[in-house]
């Protein structure tokens, strides 16, 4: 106990090095953990061996993880997707799962093991998947729409695994039948039990708890509910995981859900990082020098086969072969289920040494493939399907170019959500021809269907900006959600046409100034323009006339909204993630006496050097915004500061200090 205590600096310090090193390379920090688990475990320094406290922390982080996985768990989510989730998803699991398992057979592996391995097979990394694709903006291409399906199939195979796991070391002597039979009726009653205790008992409690309004009291009330689950199941002989599962889908279906994610997301991620160390702490790297070769074609095995056998269901479900490849090849890698199929598995001697070191290896660098092959996926389709791929988008650009050439002085609206379906009804109103841009096929699918001009094509691609026309265009209005695809179209658009005004909607001010250094003519931040739509109500019910609130919201919107972005922030700081300009707030201080300030001028202080604005100054029962540069300060002068904390801590200090 004592030597896992003296280890904890030096694995947080390696984890800390590790997983900043990894997102700087901008691969999935699961990776770093894995990384660290090999450092420090038995094969290298040695510094932490595996032990019971390790491993049940380990197994803590399965449970979160399978926790949140049962809170993002949707039956109408699922309902809706059911043809992708259940057919894609579906088939890819049994036929890789069967595939996986018969080849083990062949070798040798006896029928339970080769169960396990076909399991571990079938599985792909969420986690990997989901961030590069959203890294990418392809979550809502067809590929990643395909995939996400998959992946959600996957997370549900995972739970029978769960269930028969904990019995799997007693099938070797009897019939499969009678004890899988059992495991899936208990695992049947418990999902209709805690789905019964989560509408008619858990709802009324949690929204007895949030009356309380005490953010301990209810994360003690959800670790409660998550961890009595998971022991619950564990005494019916199913894994303490199944149970978190469902304890997160009973929760899932209250108003409390996200409310909830955010709670236990720095329980999961801390618990998860050590069950990733743990990981790398099972590789026994001697032993995989000596099986170098077998490591590597398991990993070859599991990318190839993989991606064939996706590819195959893609296109056996209509899809273009383009999109049948990238579907594949995202989904190619192994995934951290498939690892904690592997521990567990031999945890409870279900897998022979050996054949378990290979399999975590050969998943592991799968793994590392991963994220190169996501990639690259469009790269590699185009290669292997030249002529469909080209073909398709030559299809879609012709498609779009045959609508603009008709149109003269219109509008090009780059994504149809709710914003863009809203600018297009005016427009529509005004007879002002436009064109839009969507990669919803959904949506472009029921829209066309009502004689509206809305075409499929991503607006972060040159060529599908020139076949909309934008040369000759009216206005580009850009409301996509994703900001690295506003930037994207925004630079293609500035490249094909200088002079076209661009409107661009974001949520907030955070790249404000960088959208407009870009070329945008109009930059609207919805959450301010929500503020001075309220503002100017307020304005006129207090009897301020039209023509002078129009003026001041004029004046505001040319000062690119500088006085609505200056707020205190308070205790709510913004994470650590945001963008310089996300993180600016307010702050007072009050010059004393002593103070390296009074008698100085602000231009004297020169703060704008360090990036501070000084938007207030209050003196006495006088406040005087925006003040001159040559204003002196007084004892007791209070001035307002705008900035990033930093900045302001080194401005303070220039002001009392000198």
């Amino acid at each position: 106990m004592q030597d896992s205590i003296n280890a904890i600096p030096v694995i947080l310090a390696l984890s800390v090095v590790c997983v900043a090193i990894f997102r700087r390379i901008h691969v999935p920090p699961i990776l770093g953990y894995i990384t660290v688990g090999l450092i420090i475990g038995p094969s290298l320094l040695n510094i932490l061996t595996s032990s019971s406290t390790t491993t049940h922390l380990a197994e803590f982080g399965v449970v979160f993880l399978m926790f949140t996985v049962g809170l993002e768990f949707s039956l109408p989510q699922l309902n809706a997707m059911k043809s992708s989730v259940l057919g894609l998803g579906g088939l890819q699991v049994f036929v890789c799962s069967l595939v996986g398992a018969s080849i083990s057979v062949m070798f040798g592996v006896d029928t339970i093991t080769s169960m396990i391995i076909g399991g571990i097979v079938a599985m792909s990394s969420t986690a990997i998947v989901v961030q590069l694709l959203r890294e990418q903006l392809e979550l809502n291409s067809r590929h990643g729409r395909n995939a996400i399906a998959i992946l959600i199939f996957q997370d549900l195979a995972v739970i029978p695994f769960l269930i028969l796991l904990p019995l799997m070391h007693d099938f070797a002597n009897q019939s499969l039948i009678k004890p899988l039979s059992l495991a899936f009726i208990k695992g049947a009653i418990a999902f209709i039990v805690m789905l019964a205790l989560g509408r008619w008992a858990l709802r009324p409690m949690f929204r007895y708890i949030a009356s309380a309004r005490s953010t301990e009291l209810f994360m003690l009330t959800v670790l409660l509910v998550a961890l009595t689950a998971a022991w619950a199941t564990s005494l019916a002989d199913l894994s303490y995981a199944f149970g978190a599962f469902l304890a997160g889908a009973m929760l899932g279906e209250t108003e409390f859900r996200h409310q909830i994610e955010a709670n236990i997301r720095p329980f999961r991620d801390i618990l998860l990082g050590l069950f990733f160390i743990t990981i790398g702490m099972k590789l026994d790297t001697h032993l995989l020098i000596s099986h170098t070769t077998a490591v590597m074609l398991v990993a070859v095995f599991i990318v190839v086969l993989k991606a064939m056998i996706i590819y195959i269901i893609a296109r056996g479900f209509k899809l273009e072969p383009g999109v049948a490849v990238r579907t594949g090849l995202v989904l190619a890698q192994g995934g951290e289920f498939g690892l904690a199929l592997i521990s567990l598995a031999m945890q409870d001697n279900l897998l022979p040494s050996q054949l378990g070191q290979t399999l975590l290896a050969g998943t592991i660098i799968s793994m590392v493939a991963g994220p190169f092959l996501i990639r690259h996926n469009g790269t590699f389709a185009k290669a292997l399907c030249r002529e469909s791929y080209l073909g398709k988008r030559e299809q879609v650009q012709s498609s779009i170019k045959e609508t603009s050439n008709n149109m003269s002085n219109h509008v090009v609206i780059c994504g149809y959500g709710r914003v863009g379906q809203n600018v297009a009804r005016f427009l529509e109103f005004e007879q002002i021809p436009y064109l839009a841009l969507d990669v919803d096929p959904y949506v472009i699918q029921e829209a066309r269907q009502i004689g509206e001009t809305v075409f499929f094509g991503d607006s972060t691609h040159a060529d599908i900006l020139e076949a909309a026309d934008v040369a000759h265009a009216r206005i580009v209005v850009i409301a996509l959600d994703d900001i690295n695809a506003t930037q994207k179209a925004l630079a293609h658009l500035r490249e094909i046409n200088s002079k076209v005004p661009i409107l661009i909607r974001t949520r907030d001010e955070v790249y404000l100034e960088s959208l407009m250094q870009t070329g945008a003519t109009e930059v609207v931040p919805e959450k301010f323009e929500a503020s001075l739509a309220l503002i100017s109500h307020l304005l006129k019910q207090c009897g301020v006339t039209h023509k002078e609130i129009e003026q001041r919201m004029k004046d505001v919107r040319s000062d690119q909204y500088l006085v609505l972005r200056s707020v205190f922030h308070g205790m709510l700081t913004s994470p650590l993630e945001d963008t310089q300009e996300a993180r600016k707030q307010l702050h007072s201080v009050q010059l004393p006496k002593e103070a390296y300030a009074v008698g100085k001028t602000l231009k004297q202080l020169a703060l704008s050097d360090h990036k501070i604005v000084i938007t207030a100054i209050k003196r006495g029962q006088t406040k005087l915004n925006q003040p001159n540069s040559d204003m002196v300060l007084y004892e007791d002068d209070v001035l307002v500061l705008f900035g990033v904390y930093e900045d302001i801590e080194h401005a303070e200090a220039k002001l009392l200090n000198g």
